[in-house]
């Protein structure tokens, strides 16, 4: 459940007329209208922050803040944005999430160019509103905003513009409400153009908060304040195709280099047709689970054409089980049983098929020495799901990193800049300053899939699977796992271990 929060007119960019119509949609709806039927698949009864003075808005918003049990979706009323989009932000799990643009429109890029030249660390700049939103200082390694400006409060080098809808996790509403008294208190510091979701973020930032950003990427949002902007809008939305960014994000971006290059490319829309006939991701699990132990049993059998057919059987088994996270995804159809079902018999069809070559290795007449191989392959792989499974629960125990502060009153934000760079210059030394090299040198592509391959993903392993067992024999798939397996179990470890120590 999420508690949604409709910021209504405030001084500076969201002042519109919400009766605005957005003519190039179909049913032709007001903005008003539009908004409020997203809204309410959200949330039935959404809080709304009325019109008037700052000082008033964000304590009705703390308010809200102090006594909200769930995440807090807060979204300007003027906002003319993709259901796809919405439900992206909502369904973040960072502890804050802000919508953010990295490129200017076209009828103002000569004038953001000027603005964004490189200045002095130590002349920071007002946050002018040369960008379509509102000037930002984001980090793009972490993902976070840096620093926000105001009509009085300098930002250092703006290099991203904030533009409205902001996802505030449950954890982190004490500190929101907080943080908006903090900014009533002070309300006659800012300025008439002053927004109120750029003031908030501006406060959180200050207040040490991790507030992530997310881009529109393939998808639309933007503020209107005329009918000429809502009817431009309604033109450039018609032309994105939401479901095409739906399906798109329904395939995960961070897949090991066969599943991206030779899987995604089109499960994705296996996915869309399997959900749109109804499939639900538990029975494309079942197919994946059917197909892997056919393929046991096709190479149970030791003859070449059957070899052949069982490594074809697997690479599909792969597939599907990519598919059936994809319509999940896709459909939002999410649940615990498929979630278990899916991380169980992963393992079941891999094991099922390392039986299935040792079997089909021994009926074929040669030595029952390949059960060693098969049972070393099959412990190197459970120790290293094992460990996987231990150290991601140690992670997640551990407190997250406390973020620089800064006083809100403070005119810029070149104290908080130089804490951070401090904080940079101690994470650059010892065993962080490997880490942080090796980091950066996933930022070459070669670098970056030669890291995803290494560690020897799923992807890889049912590939490996299936190539070597098509053309050569099970004796062959059997040390390909295990020498590839305790390579990556090395580099793995490694890691983790360093940065257990950092």
């Amino acid at each position: 459940m999420t508690r949604v929060v409709l910021l209504g007119s405030s001084p500076g960019p969201d002042t519109a007329p919400t009766g605005l119509r957005l003519a190039a949609l179909p049913g032709n709806p007001t903005v008003a209208e539009r908004l409020r039927s997203q809204i309410l698949s959200l949330d039935p009864q959404p809080a709304m922050i009325e019109p008037g003075d700052l000082a008033g808005a964000l304590r009705a918003l703390a308010d809200v803040a102090e006594s909200a049990t769930e995440n807090l979706f807060l979204i300007p009323d003027n906002s003319i944005v993709h259901d796809e989009l919405i439900y992206q932000i909502t369904k973040a799990k960072r502890g804050a999430l802000a919508l953010v643009a990295k490129e200017p429109r076209p009828d103002t890029i000569d004038q953001a160019q000027e603005e964004l030249v490189p200045i002095d660390e130590a002349e920071p700049e007002i946050g002018l509103n040369t960008l379509e939103g509102l000037p930002v200082r984001a980090r793009a390694g972490k993902s976070r905003v840096i620093s926000v400006g105001t009509a009085n409060h300098a930002v250092t080098r703006p290099n991203t513009a904030l533009l409205g809808p902001l996802h505030v996790s449950a954890r982190n509403a004490p500190l929101l409400a907080e943080t908006c008294r903090e900014l009533a208190d002070m309300a006659d510091a800012f300025g008439a153009d002053d927004d109120l979701i750029q003031l908030i973020v501006f406060g959180l930032v200050r207040n040490g908060m991790s507030v992530g950003i997310r881009g529109r990427r393939d998808l639309f949002y933007r503020r209107v304040t005329t009918q000429e902007e809502t009817n431009e809008a309604g033109i450039e939305m018609s032309g994105i195709d939401e479901d095409r960014a739906r399906l798109d994000n329904a395939v995960k971006g961070a897949d090991g280099f066969f599943t991206t290059y030779f899987v995604s490319t089109y499960s994705r829309f296996i996915a869309r047709w399997a959900a749109r006939r109804g499939l639900t991701p538990n029975q494309v699990t079942l197919i994946s689970i059917a197909l892997g132990v056919l393929a046991a049993a096709c190479f149970a059998t030791g003859d070449r054409p059957w070899m052949v057919a069982g490594g074809v059987l697997i690479y599909f088994a792969f597939v599907f089980d990519c598919v059936d996270g994809q319509v999940a995804r896709y459909a939002r159809k999410f649940g615990v049983l498929g979630a278990w079902l899916d991380a169980t018999f992963d393992r079941f069809k891999e094991y099922v098929v390392f039986a299935g070559l040792a079997v089909g290795w021994v009926v074929s007449g040669n030595s029952d020495d390949i059960w060693i191989l098969a049972l070393a392959a099959l412990g190197l792989q459970s120790t290293r799901h094992l460990l996987d499974f231990s150290f991601g629960i140690s992670n997640r125990r551990k407190p997250p990193a406390q973020l620089p502060t800064l006083p809100l009153n403070a005119p810029d934000d070149r104290a908080l800049r130089k804490a951070l760079e401090r904080r940079k210059v101690e994470r650059s030394q010892g065993i962080r300053g490997v880490l942080k090299m090796w980091s950066r040198a996933g930022r070459f592509k070669a670098v970056h899939w030669a890291r995803k391959m290494i560690v020897f993903p799923i992807g890889e392993r049912f590939a490996a699977i299936a190539i070597t067992a098509a053309l050569f024999d099970a004796r062959i798939t059997f040390l390909t796992l295990v020498i590839w397996g305790s390579v990556a179990a090395a580099y793995t470890l490694t890691g983790r271990l360093m940065r257990s120590l950092a």
